[in-house]
């Protein structure tokens, strides 16, 4: 099984898309909507604050009746961001970003985020592994 490195190392942006926790909510959702992206990461230099996604818009603002072009994203973000190194194993963040229903995943090695995975890029990195074992193990039984 692959480490959370191996699948960053796939991606083929490799650019970390993030914002200042001062800007305002329209400017994220503008820029998540611009990047087909479901969330950012709130940096501050190169400092992880929080994390918002399309999930704190919809509870945080438009739930609430709040303007997005005068709530800031430090309002409404993640602050308890869930993160793992990236010598961490596939099936092992998957079963973190399930248990803390989560579907975006920075990784941050020695405080320094270096890229973020998506569920979506986790269930498709275990979803290609299990076809290579299936084919292994036809092409066994066939010889």
């Amino acid at each position: 099984m692959h480490t959370v490195k191996q699948i960053l190392a796939l991606k083929p942006a490799k650019e970390i898309w993030s914002i200042a926790e001062t800007a305002t909510v329209f400017e994220a959702i503008q820029q998540m909507a611009d990047r087909r992206a479901g969330a950012l990461l709130v940096m501050e230099g190169a400092a992880l604050k929080g994390i918002i996604s399309e999930r704190d818009y919809a509870r945080e603002v438009i739930l609430k009746g709040r303007s997005s072009k005068s709530t800031l994203v430090g309002e409404i973000m993640s602050a308890d961001v869930i993160s793992v190194p990236s010598t961490f194993g596939v099936s092992a963040s998957l079963g973190l970003m399930t248990e803390h229903h989560i579907r975006h995943l920075p990784i941050v090695d020695d405080n320094v985020v270096v890229g973020v995975l998506s569920l979506g890029d986790l269930v498709k990195d275990i979803i290609n592994h299990q076809q290579s074992t299936i084919e292994q193990l036809q092409n066994y039984i066939r010889t």
